[in-house]
């Protein structure tokens, strides 16, 4: 998993000082759940109390939740950075390439560098992350709200918008796009969420990531043939 600073880069002095302020806010976000984690880690989800996580990042109660709405969120902030992550691979492609052939080279990529995102990762912390979210069937239902913001996003960008067209806004309340788009949307997700947790099931199995990518390639290729069948407008 990783965190991502939206830090504007602007250089001038009122830019800069919201550049520090987000960081700052970054940076709780970051220290809170990693101490909320390393809990859940050590004891499991459901015997570590809000309040202990609120002890030992050494805030109130209060102020915990004013970052985290639910105890579920200090473990999903991890996918926060991710839920746009598909919009903008569409979005961003070069005008020749097909949203398709963008997705599907992206998520080769992260297949190559061991993204966690994809499953394919068996560094130790990384396995220990996946037992706790997959083993705890309360996180497991919070995923999927996550999970429906990101269809939302792609959505919006296989119709032709931008993850900024709306860049104050929720994804909750911008305009719905085509159903044609959210229906291409929900597939090519579904199809990313299942390879990723076949490859975390061959990881969590004890098989080396190394020796698991060839196969991971070969199933992420068969499966983006399949949604370009499916999917020619977007192929």
């Amino acid at each position: 998993m990783r965190y991502a600073a939206r830090m504007t880069g602007d250089t001038n002095a009122a830019a800069g000082s919201v550049g520090l302020r987000q960081l700052k806010k970054q940076r709780t976000y970051e220290a809170i759940s990693d101490a909320a984690i390393a809990l859940f880690l050590e004891r499991g989800f459901d015997k570590v109390s809000v309040a202990e996580v609120a002890a030992a990042a050494e805030i109130s109660k209060p102020t915990l939740f004013r970052y985290f709405p639910a105890k579920e969120d200090l473990v999903l902030h991890r996918f926060a950075d991710h839920e746009d992550e598909a919009a903008r691979v569409v979005a961003d492609r070069p005008a020749d390439r097909s949203p398709l052939a963008a997705l599907r080279a992206h998520f080769l990529a992260g297949l190559t560098r061991h993204d966690p995102v994809t499953g394919l990762n068996d560094a130790r912390e990384v396995l220990a992350f996946h037992q706790l979210l997959y083993g705890t069937p309360s996180l497991v239902a919070r995923l999927y709200a996550y999970q429906e913001r990101s269809e939302r996003a792609l959505a919006d960008a296989l119709a032709g918008g931008s993850p900024d067209a709306h860049p104050a806004a929720p994804l909750d309340t911008r305009p719905v796009a085509p159903l044609d788009a959210r229906l291409a949307a929900a597939q090519i997700l579904a199809v990313q969420r299942v390879l990723a947790l076949e490859n975390w099931r061959r990881m969590d199995a004890g098989e080396r990531a190394e020796a698991v990518r060839p196969d991971a390639a070969r199933a992420a290729n068969r499966a983006f043939d399949q949604l370009g069948s499916g999917l020619p407008a977007y192929a």
